[in-house]
C-alpha cells in the first residue's frame, strides 16, 4: 500500500470545484465540519457509553466519548507521523501527508461509533439476539424468509456489527444533498472500516484483528469496493484503522476505570492493589502504574485536597494515557512494514509495556462492572425495550413498499420512520428481487432503531404501550 493512495481525497460525488479557489482547507478539514453539523453526530449525546440514561453529567455518553477518540487519534497521528518523517520509514511520506493523516484520524475519532444502536454495546447484542432467535420464524406470503435470503443475507442480521452501520450512515442514510450520505472522503470512510471481511468472512479463531467481526452489509458491497479501490488497501486494514482502533481502546479502556470510579464500582484502593500487582508482573516497565497512583494519592494530601483518592485516580488517568499514547506509537513504528503490506494482525499495544495495562484495564471494566448486578439490571430492561420495538418493527415492514394491504396499525408504525431512510430503501431497491427487497425491509428497521437515542428508544415504547 501506497500513502499517496491511502490518503485518498476524492469523494463518490465529486466536488464542481466552483468554490476551491476561495476555500483553503483540505478535503480533509471539510470533512470535520461536515460530521459536526450533523443530525447523526449530535444524537450521540444521548447514546450510552457504559452507564445508559445516566443522570450525572461527568458520566460519559457516546458523544463525549467520540470527542475524546478524535483528539486521542489526531495526537497519536501526530506522534506516528513525526515518528515516519524522523527514523525515514517511507521516502513518499511527506510533512503535508503528516497534517493528512492528523485531520482524517480526528474526523474518524468522530463518526467511528455514529452508527451504534441505543443502550451501547448491549444494544447491537440485543438486536443480534432478536434476529438470531425471530428470523427463522419470519414468513412472507407463505415462503420463509431464511429460506428466500441468501447465507449472506442471513449472516449480516446475525452478526449485526455498529461498525457496517457506520459505514452504512455516513455513505447512504445522512441525506443532506443527495444519496451519497455525507459524501466524506475515501481515505476517512476506509479508516472507519475497522473489519474489511463481509458476514460470511468472519473468523474469530484466526488470530487476525481484521477477521474478528464484519466490517459491511451485503448491500454495501459496492460502496466498500469503491472505497477500497480508491485508496488501493483492498482487502487489507487502511494503516489507518490501526491508530483509531488504538486511539478508541486507549479511550474507552480508561474512562471505563474513572468513569467506574465515580460511579462507585470500584474503589480507590482495589484500583492501587491491582496495579500494584501488575507492577510486580511487569518489573521492566518504565510506568510503575501502582507507585504512580500512590505518588499521585500522598501528593493530593500534601495539597490538602477534599478527596486524594479522587484527585490520584483522576490524574493516574491522565499520566496512564500518555504512556499509552507512546506505546501505541512504538507498536505502529516498530511494525511499519508489516502494517503497510497488510499482515500485521494484532493492535498497536501488542508487544508493548502497554499491553499488559490495557488488558487488566479492561478486564477490571468487565469484572466490577460490566458483569454487575446494576448494569444486568438495566440491561435487561433496555432488552425489554429493544425486543418490542423490533418485534412491531419488522411485522410492520414486511408489507411495506408492496401491493399487500398492510394492517392499518403497521402503516401507522411505519410512518414513524425517517423519510431520509425510506427513499434510501426505495433507491436502492430498484430492479431488486423481492427477496433482495425484503432484505432491504429488514434493514430499513435497523437503521431506524441504530438512528434512536437511549431517550427516543425508551419514549416510543412507552407511547406505543400507551404508558403516557
Amino acid at each position: 500500500m501506497e500513502w499517496r493512495t491511502l490518503l485518498s481525497d476524492r469523494r463518490e460525488r465529486e466536488s464542481s470545484g466552483r468554490t476551491r479557489a476561495a476555500d483553503l482547507r483540505s478535503e480533509f478539514e471539510k470533512d470535520y465540519h461536515r460530521i459536526i453539523g450533523s443530525a447523526s453526530f449530535r444524537r450521540l449525546q444521548d447514546k450510552t457509553q457504559v452507564f445508559p440514561l445516566d443522570k450525572s453529567d461527568f458520566i460519559r455518553t457516546r458523544l463525549t466519548h467520540s470527542l475524546e477518540v478524535s483528539s486521542l487519534g489526531k495526537s497519536l497521528a501526530q506522534n506516528i507521523g513525526e515518528n515516519i518523517l524522523k527514523y525515514k520509514k517511507n521516502s513518499g511520506f511527506t510533512p503535508r501527508m503528516k497534517e493528512d493523516i492528523s485531520h482524517i484520524l480526528e474526523c474518524a475519532g468522530l463518526i467511528h461509533d455514529i452508527g451504534n444502536p441505543p443502550f451501547g454495546h448491549f444494544g447491537e447484542e440485543a438486536i443480534r439476539d432478536w434476529f438470531l432467535k425471530n428470523l427463522p420464524a419470519l414468513s412472507y406470503q407463505g415462503k420463509r424468509l431464511d429460506e428466500m435470503f441468501t447465507e449472506q443475507m442471513k449472516a449480516d442480521f446475525y452478526h449485526f456489527e455498529g461498525n457496517a452501520q457506520a459505514l452504512r450512515l455516513v455513505t447512504k442514510l445522512h441525506y443532506l444533498v443527495d444519496e451519497h450520505g455525507m459524501n466524506l472522503t475515501y481515505a476517512l470512510l476506509n479508516t472507519i472500516i475497522k473489519y474489511p471481511v463481509s458476514s460470511l468472512e468472519i473468523n474469530e479463531k484466526s488470530g487476525n484483528i481484521r477477521e474478528k467481526k464484519m466490517g459491511y452489509y451485503c448491500a454495501d458491497t459496492d460502496v466498500f469496493r469503491r472505497i477500497t479501490s480508491a485508496t488501493g488497501a483492498g482487502n487489507c486494514r487502511h494503516p489507518l484503522t490501526y491508530i483509531l482502533e488504538a486511539a478508541d481502546d486507549l479511550a474507552y479502556k480508561t474512562a471505563d476505570i474513572e468513569d467506574a470510579f465515580v460511579k462507585g464500582f470500584i474503589t480507590y484502593s482495589t484500583l492501587e492493589r491491582e496495579l500494584t500487582v501488575l507492577d510486580g508482573r511487569e518489573p521492566r516497565s518504565p510506568f510503575r502504574a501502582g507507585e504512580k497512583l500512590r505518588q499521585l494519592y500522598e501528593r493530593g494530601i500534601k495539597k490538602g485536597v477534599s478527596s486524594p483518592e479522587d484527585y490520584a485516580v483522576k490524574n493516574w488517568i491522565v499520566s496512564a494515557q500518555g504512556f499509552l499514547i507512546s506505546c501505541a506509537t512504538f507498536g505502529f513504528t516498530s511494525n511499519y512494514d508489516s502494517i503497510m503490506d497488510g499482515s500485521f494482525g494484532k493492535d498497536l499495544f501488542y508487544g508493548t509495556f502497554g499491553e499488559k495495562l490495557m488488558d487488566l484495564l479492561g478486564d477490571m471494566a468487565y469484572r466490577r462492572v460490566f458483569t454487575s448486578r446494576a448494569i444486568y439490571r438495566m440491561e435487561v430492561h433496555e432488552s425489554t425495550i429493544l425486543n418490542y420495538l423490533m418485534d412491531r418493527l419488522v411485522h410492520a415492514v414486511l408489507h411495506f413498499d408492496t401491493d399487500d394491504r398492510p394492517e392499518s396499525i403497521d402503516a401507522r408504525i411505519v410512518s414513524f420512520i425517517s423519510e431520509n431512510y425510506k427513499n434510501a430503501y426505495r433507491l436502492h431497491a430498484q430492479g431488486k428481487s423481492e427477496a433482495e427487497k425484503l432484505y432491504l425491509r429488514l434493514l430499513l428497521v435497523t437503521d431506524y432503531v441504530c438512528g434512536m437515542t437511549d431517550s427516543y428508544a425508551k419514549r416510543l415504547y412507552q407511547e406505543m404501550n400507551g404508558i403516557l
